[in-house]
């Protein structure tokens, strides 16, 4: 017998967590809740999607995930997660995703609990993320929290080629990581300085320099944009319009990083390379 294709897989892991409960998917707009969200509406379960609001959520990103739901005709809900009230969370020393998933799953038990539903949480963890250091897998594992993608065996390409086939409008998007993860760890998360780091990537990406990272630094905003836009970056009146963007959002000094858009590039070592 033929191997069903990802599409069928994905929908029969579906079926198979969550039956004849409530799919709550915790939902942020990015490409693998998505296409997890969309799976479920295909799935014919009953769904809901929970999209988790603080200040380490971008306003853009806020208003993009509500688009795509609406594109793929699927409920979703904003729910508060108050990871900032954590002081573990805004310690920041390491394992800050792992509190801050706490905090989005405990909110969401409890929302079940409240409208007396029998319900399973489903997040858009797939196979690559699984050999990556991520505590928050660790905070859905002891909630059991289900990866339908992990168990229909998809990984991110496997992902992005069943959001074309949907014709799902942000197939193509590229990790957008929450505002948090600009600070070093070992930095305190704080609302301000999460307020510091949106402005300056809202200017940039108002302006169509995106992808792009504000890394704080204390006093100093280390900007990751790719290097096709350093030329733009460095052009007037751009030049002076960002370093204003900047100074106003309480950093006094402006670095252009030149190795460029990286991930977890707070957590390399201050090495050569």
């Amino acid at each position: 017998m033929a191997e069903a294709n990802p599409e069928q897989r994905l929908i029969d892991a579906i079926r198979a967590a969550v039956g004849e409960r409530t799919a709550y998917v915790c939902f942020s707009g990015g490409i693998d809740s998505t296409v997890v969200l969309a799976g479920c509406v295909r799935a014919g379960v009953s769904t809901v999607g929970l999209l988790g609001v603080s200040d380490s959520l971008p306003a853009a990103e806020r208003s993009d995930a509500h688009r795509i739901a609406a594109e793929i005709g699927a409920r979703v809900e904003e729910v508060p997660t108050g990871e900032m009230e954590s002081e573990a969370y805004r310690a920041n020393t390491g394992d800050r995703c792992y509190h801050c998933k706490t905090a989005l799953y405990e909110t969401v038990q409890a929302l079940a609990e409240e409208r007396r539903e029998s319900g399973v949480i489903l997040v858009g963890s797939q196979l690559d993320d699984l050999g990556e250091h991520r505590p928050g897998l660790r905070a859905a594992t002891e909630r059991g929290v289900i990866a339908p993608l992990v168990d229909a065996g998809l990984d991110k390409s496997a992902v992005r080629s069943l959001a074309r086939r949907w014709n799902l409008s942000n197939a193509e998007k590229p990790a957008a990581p929450c505002l948090a993860s600009r600070i070093p760890v070992g930095s305190e998360v704080t609302p301000e300085r999460l307020a510091q780091i949106e402005a300056v990537e809202a200017f940039l990406r108002g302006k169509g320099v995106w992808p792009a990272r504000a890394r704080w630094h204390g006093t100093i905003v280390r900007l990751e944009i790719p290097p096709e836009f350093f030329a733009r970056a460095l052009e007037e009146p751009f030049r002076s319009e960002l370093r204003r963007v900047c100074r106003r959002a309480g950093f006094t000094f402006v670095a252009l990083d030149l190795a460029g858009l990286q991930s977890g590039s707070l957590s390399l070592p201050l090495a050569a390379s």
